[in-house]
């Protein structure tokens, strides 16, 4: 089978279509037939090499990239069900091995797709959303807060927008790089657009906020601690921009009286059962039209390294799809 490998870390270029074959699924694994494969940040943060010891090694072959397809399940392991073959699912693979067409994923990690929801609608919204959902509850998120979204351009960004708009923030500013931007994310409940650094020509914005999610982090964290209301809560879901200065704790304690925090999240702390049944809401919700999936490109797997090109030049408004079988859009 075609799978996309990384070679060398660091630039696009070092990414290839290789074949290699076909996997077997062990105890407790399902294989998939992809359909649908979601690129995402962190697979650039990953190609570029700079997760450092977080991110998984690399090969002597070399690594394939990817965390979520959705397709047709065509093999079981021992101990899973056989009425799981030819079901259409959602399934996180892991940091690794979702760039192929074929890819193992454990069956606690598996989601079947509602009628009506396509494979690359669910590879947009299957992690995203629930990171969205799961940080904001991190933030202890409350009716009437505002909420600024920080580097709000991509799929996380932009679920984390339209739940908290329609949850009853009281204002949901984002940041984003382009005015242009800035209208669709009003499109899906931003009620105030700034720049990437935090501002606003039109000062109209609130001038502190109760929850900051923040996709971002790099060297420009520590101003955005300002931005935080008495009580204000950041929690970080992405290292877009590489992690934060490390005395990025100085400007927490220049707050110490307002008694703001700061808070990591990850999937990987939410119960399982939690996770699915979340999941599955936002997969119906989808399919309904009541949470939006917004898909920049779809592109053919030979074209992966053109993808991360477009996340590294920042263009990508939504999540870059890749799929076996497609011709680019």
């Amino acid at each position: 089978m075609r799978a996309v490998s990384i070679r060398t870390f660091g630039s696009p270029d070092g990414m290839e279509v290789v074949d290699v074959p076909v996997p077997s699924p062990s105890a407790g694994e399902v294989v998939i037939q992809t359909a649908a494969i979601g690129v995402g940040g962190v697979d650039a943060v990953i190609r570029r090499g700079t997760l450092g010891a977080l991110g998984p090694a690399m090969p002597g072959d070399g690594l394939v990239p990817g965390s979520e397809v959705a397709g047709t399940i065509t093999a079981v392991g021992a101990g899973v069900e056989a009425s799981w073959l030819n079901r259409r699912v959602w399934a996180f693979t892991g940091l690794s091995g979702g760039y192929a067409e074929h890819a193992v994923a454990r069956i606690e990690h598996v989601t079947p797709l509602p009628p009506g929801l396509t494979p690359v609608d669910a590879v947009t919204l299957g992690s995203a959303a629930p990171v969205a959902h799961f940080a904001l509850r991190q933030a202890h998120f409350a009716k009437d807060d505002t909420v600024l979204v920080r580097g709000a351009g991509g799929s996380i960004g932009i679920a984390a927008v339209e739940i908290a708009a329609r949850a009853g923030a009281r204002a949901v500013a984002v940041t984003t790089s382009s005015a242009g931007r800035g209208e669709r994310l009003m499109e899906h409940g931003a009620t105030h657009v700034l720049d990437r650094e935090g501002n606003s020509t039109r000062g109209l914005e609130p001038a502190d906020f109760d929850v900051i999610v923040d996709i971002v982090a790099g060297p420009a964290l520590p101003s955005f601690l300002a931005r935080l209301a008495p009580h204000g809560r950041l929690v970080l879901v992405g290292l877009v921009a590489g992690p934060p200065p490390a005395d990025f704790g100085s400007a927490l304690l220049s707050r110490f009286r307002q008694s703001v925090s700061v808070a990591t999240f990850s999937l990987d702390t939410v119960p399982r059962a939690d996770l699915a049944r979340v999941r599955a809401d936002q997969f119906e919700a989808a399919a309904r039209g009541d949470l939006s999936a917004v898909v920049h490109a779809v592109l053919p797997l030979e074209a992966a390294a053109d993808a991360h090109r477009r996340m590294d030049a920042g263009e990508v408004f939504g999540r870059v799809v890749l799929t076996p079988t497609c011709k680019p859009i």
